[in-house]
């Protein structure tokens, strides 16, 4: 699916190219976003750390991570994969058809259309799993000490489904519209929810007021948005516009052929938490939390490095939209590359640094030093897979951009998918919950490697050679800025100090190990500094 149109001299133009004014302002939303981002992330290991330090990694944590199943499918579904991937595109292309059709607004019918049917869908789904709370338990830990305690937070998770749906289709919105702050808060907001209702209430309702929690910060992630949805989307055009009769039916963009394979790509990639729950449910108690607080600190450097993917989906949308898939093609290039460099950046420091991360962020109260050294040999393992997570987590996008449907990433993580459920099966019983990470890791690149090999054939015409000798480039610099961390971190006693120290000798370690192999990443970041010390002097 090459494009040749624009000749052999746009292809050799600089990845991700862009506009000045284009260019800035993606730079600009970026920072913002994963200024949010973290700030949000590091209010949720904040969250980590009070649910450790007051239930610490017992039944009851893993009765209430049971029933956090529900929120992290809901998330994945529609807050970060399956309501993105479906409504920035079609907003997109309502943007572009408005643009082109002064006497209707396709942006107004498009809401009309989806978010009333969108409401009524999922009030009903978070009543039924309300209803079917224990069998909903059941099933996905069917060897766990305390069902009830799980079912009673469960009931109460449920209400996620429909607040972080509403919250998913308002973020999708407004980043169609260029307007990336409210969407970027949503999680500063849910866990500032979640904080609140813990303190306020875990003596009266123990683990459930955890439970509760979730439930208060769902409604903040709504309401949080609301003010912008309403002033950017939902008034858009209506002063001297005609009445526009309701559609009967939804837009093509989103109809059932489009939704089915990106929720089955969704929920696949999800399940692998459901497998890891599943599997460990049967090991001693604490088994799930511990999973759980690996897996929180490993993916913070995925979910910095996703926040470029994020800024630039709606760029790669329009593009598609508008038929340019040589912009397309550059953009998608220039977010695995910078994404791959700012993942394999924390790769390096979670595995050179993991000890001392998890004892500076839970080891108190109920969470001892046995909970510390567990906790941290399973986020190592897990660190592995953690650039599998984040090309995941890129190509998705560029997959569903164009509004057609494709069950080619489905069927990819479902391979993975599978990987992770006969390797974790095959571990668990030797290896236990290391077992369960290292299936985890497994499958996530099994799925990587078929979606960047199937991106370019199928949709764009990227040049994955070309991508997977820069990603290996950096994968050597992170190796060796994991090792050199790993044999210095002992040599700091406190491991608050040390951690800081690894904060700055990773990164310089892995940024002269690049420049040495010749990343390109690594020599235009540093090209890029040279020139603005220039321009400051």
């Amino acid at each position: 699916m090459n494009d040749t149109s624009t000749g052999p001299a746009v292809r050799r133009a600089p990845t991700g190219t862009e506009p000045p004014r284009l260019g800035n302002f993606l730079a600009k939303a970026a920072a913002v976003t994963a200024g949010l981002t973290a700030a949000g992330a590091l209010l949720g290991l904040v969250r980590d750390q009070a649910i450790a330090q007051i239930f610490g990694a017992s039944t009851d944590s893993d009765a209430f991570l049971i029933a956090w199943t529900v929120p992290e499918m809901a998330s994945t579904l529609l807050i970060e994969d399956a309501m993105a991937l479906l409504m920035v595109p079609a907003f997109s292309h309502a943007l572009a058809r408005r643009a082109a059709d002064r006497a209707r607004d396709p942006v107004r019918e498009l809401v009309s259309a989806t978010l009333p049917r969108l409401f009524a869908l999922l009030a009903c789904a978070a009543a039924l799993l309300i209803v079917c709370a224990p069998l909903v338990v059941g099933v996905l830990a069917p060897g766990f000490d305390k069902p009830q305690l799980a079912v009673d937070c469960t009931r109460l998770t449920a209400l996620t489904v429909l607040t972080f749906g509403i919250a998913g289709y308002f973020s999708a919105a407004l980043r169609a519209h260029g307007t990336f702050v409210p969407p970027a808060g949503v999680y500063l907001a849910y866990n500032v929810g979640i904080i609140a209702t813990t303190l306020a209430l875990h003596s009266l309702w123990g683990v459930r007021a955890a439970a509760a929690g979730v439930a208060v910060g769902g409604l903040l992630m709504v309401l949080v948005q609301l003010p912008s949805f309403v002033r950017r989307v939902a008034r858009a055009r209506q002063l001297g516009a005609k009445r526009i009769p309701r559609q009967r039916s939804a837009p093509p963009l989103i109809g059932f052929a489009v939704l089915a394979p990106v929720v089955l790509f969704a929920v696949s990639r999800q399940s692998q938490v459901l497998v890891e729950r599943f599997l460990a449910s049967s090991l001693p108690g604490g088994a799930i939390s511990h999973l759980n607080y690996a897996q929180k600190v490993a993916q913070l450097p995925m979910v910095l490095s996703l926040m470029i993917c994020t800024v630039t989906f709606p760029v790669v949308a329009k593009a598609m939209a508008d038929g340019d898939r040589e912009r397309a093609r550059r953009r998608v290039e220039h977010d695995l590359a910078l994404a791959g460099m700012v993942v394999l950046l924390g790769t390096a420091l979670v595995l050179g640094y993991a000890p001392q991360l998890i004892e500076v962020l839970f080891q108190r109260g109920a969470f001892d030093a046995q909970d510390t050294e567990t906790t941290a040999t399973v986020m190592r393992v897990y660190a592995t897979g953690l650039l599998g997570h984040c090309l995941v987590g890129a190509l998705g996008r560029p997959f569903f951009s164009a509004g057609r449907p494709t069950w080619y990433p489905a069927a990819a993580m479902a391979g993975g998918l599978l990987v992770t459920t006969v390797a974790g099966a095959a571990a668990v019983g030797r290896f236990g919950v290391y077992g369960i990470a290292a299936a985890n890791a497994a499958g996530i690149t099994t799925t990587a490697v078929l979606l960047l090999c199937g991106l370019g054939s199928r949709v764009i015409a990227i040049e994955v050679r070309s991508i997977g000798i820069s990603l290996g480039r950096l994968a050597v610099a992170a190796a060796v800025a994991a090792a050199v961390g790993g044999l210095t971190a002992p040599l700091v006693a406190d491991p608050l100090l040390s951690t800081v120290t690894g904060c700055l000798l990773v990164p310089a370690v892995f940024l002269v190990t690049g420049f040495a192999v010749r990343a390109p990443e690594v020599l235009h970041l540093l090209t890029l500094t040279r020139q603005r010390i220039r321009h400051v002097r």
